[in-house]
């Protein structure tokens, strides 16, 4: 069992910078993979960036190639999302995932993480 708690999210304007933090507990996080998703309004949720926590092998969406970065902290079983040059379409409530032992080729898809944290609101205006 993990839980997970996600932090760092607010309002900013479009350029601004913002880093979230998905904290766990409850289990040696070291063996799972985690990931960002991202759920606007009436959209289903995307595929932000995942990260393996044993070996720190990454992988991100084509969208934020380059503007966002996926890290994680094993000690402080934390993982973060640094999310730079922000846009209007970036505006999402961001979700942390978690799979013990998930495979690479699966990190994109939702339906492999069965762990889940509440969400932080990311809104992107000027």
């Amino acid at each position: 069992q993990v839980q997970l708690a996600e932090s760092g999210g607010g309002v900013v304007r479009p350029g601004d910078s913002l880093r979230l933090s998905c904290a766990a507990s409850g289990d040696t996080f070291r063996e799972y993979a985690v990931a960002w998703f991202g759920q606007a309004p009436g959209k289903d949720g995307e595929f932000v960036a995942a990260v393996r926590l044993s070996g720190g092998n990454s992988i991100h969406a084509d969208s934020v190639k380059g503007r966002f970065t996926i890290s994680r902290n094993n000690a402080r079983n934390t993982v973060y999302l640094q999310m730079n040059s922000l846009k209007p379409e970036d505006s999402a409530m961001y979700y942390c995932a978690a799979k013990k032992g998930a495979i690479w080729s699966a990190l994109r898809t939702q339906s492999t993480y069965n762990y889940w944290g509440q969400g932080t609101q990311v809104t992107v205006s000027s």
